[in-house]
Parts: structure tokens; sequence; C-alpha cells
């Protein structure tokens, strides 16, 4: 993958849209996670249109507005951004009127306050908890992209957030694409069903092209634009936590488990680093149940073809699940052979329509927002381990409950 457009495909990167990967419409829960069922097409006629609002109006905020409208049961209503012209530019595209495009840190208080039911929270992780818990707590629904947060901290707010909307009958959707795609369904089912027999092993890879790395201005406002928050650890993750957490979250709901423990290392490989984050890592993971997972995260410009995918090696048979490429289940007697289309459309397409869905008929149950709080504090534990070059487990990060601060000082409120 190369250094950051907006495509999921080949040779593309991510920086107009990394989030993809959600739990399928009418899930079941086991186990805490939710089980993705089979998906279904979106509705063609609808009752009426939620009045939404975009929450980050860059070139990913742009792109998953663009599914919004071409779903049909939304009406945009309000937009905010950092920047005040990339919010009205926004605006102009999507119908809002420029009096209702906001601008600065404080811009999604006043489109939260303009009479929005939903909204779409699609900015910089780091922020996404804060807004996350603002938007249900006045009484609007949320879809939030990926990872939904950057630490323990706000991984616990969002986990927070999604029970409080349960309760107060908001529907609260982590955009996570992987086990919405037939194939990848077909293949969980058939592990679930013991088609591996007894699990020995997984493993899990996550390769990407470089991120764009700039040289650090005077306040950190150059970050906030362009996809340059990736090369931010506190904003963004990191990069296990901001793309590799579609195959860990992945990993998570085929296991149907979050890990105990990590044990890794990870580096800076690029030459002339400017931000912080580590573009190579290796990470094994410890399940409760003794299996043991290894992750492989690299982001890098050096020919190597992108990848996100799990695969689960059993004592009969092996099986894998991919976010484009084949899926399928080998040995055993439980053959499965199938394919995934990039889902970087359709994976979020569907997801578009299972929250309309979600809202229209009255299911608040949000059982992404578990698998959402799981598989990003696993992806944490990897991120921990590997930078201390240690083995951690989860008990202690969570114990540490570790805030990772961003200096917010120099920015337009």
């Amino acid at each position: 993958m190369g250094p950051v457009d907006a495509k999921g495909s080949r040779g593309a990167a991510w920086s107009t849209r990394r989030e993809f990967l959600a739990a399928g419409t009418a899930p079941l829960i086991i186990g805490g996670l939710a089980r993705a069922a089979e998906p279904a097409p979106p509705p063609t006629q609808f009752d009426r249109k939620i009045k939404i609002g975009l929450i980050g109006a860059g070139g990913r905020g742009r792109w998953i507005a663009n599914l919004f409208r071409q779903h049909g049961g939304f009406e945009f209503h309000a937009v905010a951004d950092y920047f005040q012209d990339v919010a009205v530019a926004a605006g102009k595209a999507l119908g809002v009127e420029d009096a209702r495009c906001f601008g600065g840190l404080q811009g999604y208080k006043k489109l939260i306050a303009s009479g929005v039911e939903a909204v779409i929270i699609i900015d910089v992780p780091w922020f996404y908890p804060e807004q996350a818990k603002a938007a249900v707590v006045a009484g609007c629904h949320v879809y939030t992209a990926k990872p939904v947060a950057t630490d323990v901290p706000g991984v616990l707010a969002i986990g927070d957030a999604g029970k409080l909307a349960t309760q107060k009958k908001l529907c609260f959707l982590a955009d996570y694409q992987m086990p919405t795609a037939p194939a990848n369904i077909e293949v969980a089912t058939r592990i679930w069903g013991g088609a591996l027999g007894p699990l020995a092993h997984a493993t899990s890879t996550g390769f990407a092209g470089q991120w764009a790395d700039p040289p650090r201005g005077a306040t950190i406002e150059n970050l906030l634009r362009g996809g340059a928050w990736l090369s931010d650890t506190a904003l963004s993750g990191d990069s296990i936590v901001s793309y590799d957490i579609h195959a860990i979250d992945a990993a998570v709901w085929v296991l149907r488990q979050r890990p105990v423990a990590a044990s890794g290392a990870s580096r800076q490989a690029r030459p002339n680093p400017q931000g912080d984050y580590r573009d190579v890592a290796s990470v094994v993971f410890e399940m409760p149940d003794g299996v043991i997972w290894t992750h492989r995260c690299q982001s890098l410009t050096n020919n190597e073809d992108s990848v996100l995918l799990c695969q689960f090696h059993g004592q009969s048979a092996n099986a894998q699940i991919n976010y484009w490429g084949k899926a399928f289940v080998r040995g055993g007697d439980k053959h499965y052979s199938g394919s995934v289309a990039s889902l970087y459309d359709t994976g979020a397409q569907h997801n578009v329509a299972t929250f309309y869905q979600s809202i229209a008929e009255g299911r608040f149950g949000n059982p992404t927002v578990q698998r959402a709080v799981d598989g990003t504090l696993a992806a944490i534990l990897g991120r921990e381990a590997a930078a201390r070059h240690t083995r951690l487990t989860m008990d202690e990060l969570l114990k540490e409950n570790k805030r990772l601060e961003v200096n917010l000082e120099g920015l337009k409120a």
C-alpha cells in the first residue's frame, strides 16, 4: 500500500478512510462479543429521514458522508471540523447552510446543539471518547469510526458511552467491517462449529504503506489536516491501533475472547522519522484458553502487498478470513472456499444500513461497542508490550490506566 490515499485497494493508502469493520445486522451475543449475522440488504424506502451531523469533514469524513447520502435515509443538518473552511466546503457539498458549519475544537458541541438526531464521528481518534460521550448525553445516536480511542481511559469511556446509549434507547455503532463479509462469516461459523478441531494458534497481519510523517510545527495544528495525525501515537494510537485494529478486531471476533497478556518488540525503521509512531512491530498474544496468537505490523514503503487478514490453525485444519482476497477452511471435513471483495465500500455501506435500521426498528443493544472495546484494548496491549520490549498482562494495562496526553495549546477553541 502506498503512502496514504483514499482507497483500500493495493497500492493505495488510508488517510481518507481506514475505519472498516463492524458486527453484522441482528448480531448474536456470544461470551460478551458480537457475532455477525448474514448481512441484510439496505432498505429502499424510508418512513422518514434521520437528521445527522458530520464531525470531521476531511477526506475520510467526505467519503463516509457520501455513503450516508447514497443510502438515502439520512439528511445532513450540520458539519463540524477543526478547520472552518473545511467544514464550510463539506457543508456546501452536503447541502448544509453555512450557519450550521462549525470550526474549532469546540465545533462539535455546536453541531450537537444544532438539532441533529445522530452524529458521525470521524475526525481524529484521540477526540472520539469526548465527542461520543457528549453526543450520547445530549440524546444523539452515534456512528463512530475506528479506532474508538487511543488509550485505556478513552476505551473505557467509549464502553461507558455505549452502555449509556443503550439505557437511553440510542444506537451506538462502531464501524468495523471484516465480520460483515459473507465469506468471513461462513469461515467463522465453521470454526465455531469445530471445523479446525482444537485450536492450536492464530496469526494476523497488518501491512500498509508509510503514513504521512510531516515535521512538527509550533502547535499540533498541522497534524490535524490531511491524515498527518497518523504520525502521532497519542492522536492515532500508533500503527497497530490505527490500522491493524481491523485484523486484531477480527481475531477477537473469531476467538471470542480478548488476550490476557502480550509480549513483543517494535521500532522505527523508516528513514528520518518526524512523528513517534512505530512502523514495525511483532506481538505474541496469550489467550485465556492457552491459544497463542501472533501479530505482525508494518507501515513502510517497500513494495509489500497491503494485508489485513487473520489465520487460524487447528490440530486438523486451518482457516483464513480477509479484508480482501481469499477466505477458506482447509482440511478436516468442513472445507470451504470463498473470496472477499475489498470491504472498503461494501463494509461501510452495510454498517450505514445497519445504523439506520437499528434506529428505525428500535434495536439499541449496541453489540459493536463491547467488541470495539475488547479489540482496541488488545491492540493497545500489543502496542505497549512491543514499545516496552516486554511481557505485559491485560490486568497490568488496565491497572495502569495510562492516558496519552495531547498538547492543545495554541489551537482555536
